[in-house]
């Protein structure tokens, strides 16, 4: 496994290749993920030795799903055109994991229309990206609270996206949060169930201390390994255990570090809290 930054997810500003992979140094992180329409676009007149001398040692781990499939049908078959060229220059530059979230709830669908609806688009997202090597990470969304007066639930536990993981196709997975994990009730034993294909990407974090598991409020986080109250160590100790290699990242939603004044101090806390759980299980 490896320590991989999401810019964004800790407020800090990326625009472009070099600056992430400057401020992966900054944090002591080893993988970046990449906006992968940039690079498919750079490599229209950059050449892919060039991209890769500048991710030098810096990993590329991952790329969010490049495909509008929360929008209307006729926008969806007209976004999803685009998905050959761009999971093309992924694998051109060694970055095979991509990953979304799936909201737990629906305004407009019952449970089976909505269920019917993403197997269908993930399914058809998953057969172009096989024909890159590329796997697709789906991350459940584990909180009671996002579900409270919602017209449906939708999915929300391992075990139920692991079901439609299945019908989607062989390269569909986990975009596996421990925050979700622990909100959803999920185990350290049916952690121990997985194997390393069903878990295609890592999110790490922590849970404010003195709340109910079903009080947990999705954007309120904190730092890996902070409160303890997520079992961070049995965590990532049995994702390494069945054999997961792949990029773990943190994603604290947490407000004192978005107001820290430069991006390098949120880079250096949040690495530092990274290098603490990674030290954890080694």
């Amino acid at each position: 496994m490896y320590k991989t930054l999401c810019a964004g997810a800790i407020g800090v500003t990326a625009n472009s290749l070099e600056e992430s992979v400057s401020a992966a140094k900054i944090g002591n992180f080893t993988g970046v993920e990449l906006d992968i329409n940039e690079i498919a676009d750079r490599l229209e007149n950059e050449s892919l030795d060039d991209l890769l001398g500048i991710l030098g040692d810096i990993r590329p781990a991952a790329f969010n799903v490049p495909v509008d499939w929360r929008e209307d049908q006729a926008t969806f078959d007209e976004s999803i055109k685009g998905l050959p060229r761009l999971a093309s220059a992924a694998a051109a530059m060694g970055c095979t994991r991509t990953m979304t979230y799936i909201l737990s709830f629906s305004d407009t669908l019952d449970y089976t229309s909505n269920r019917l609806l993403h197997v269908d688009r993930f399914s058809a997202m998953a057969k172009i990206l096989a024909d890159y090597g590329c796997s697709i990470g789906l991350e459940f969304i584990g909180p009671k609270t996002m579900r409270d007066g919602k017209a449906h639930e939708f999915i929300h536990t391992m075990h139920d996206m692991l079901d439609m993981c299945d019908d989607i196709g062989p390269n569909a997975g986990l975009l596996l949060d421990c925050w979700h994990w622990y909100t959803s009730g999920s185990t350290i034993d049916e952690l121990k169930k997985l194997s390393p294909e069903q878990v295609v990407y890592v999110h790490v974090n922590d849970a404010p201390a003195g709340i109910e598991i079903d009080e947990q409020i999705d954007n309120i986080r904190c730092l890996p390994a902070e409160t303890g109250v997520i079992d961070i160590a049995g965590f990532l100790k049995t994702l390494q255990d069945i054999g997961y290699n792949g990029p773990v990242t943190p994603e604290p939603f947490k407000n004192e570090i978005y107001e820290l004044p430069s991006d390098d101090e949120r880079l250096k806390i949040v690495g530092a809290s990274m290098d603490t759980i990674f030290a954890m299980i080694n």
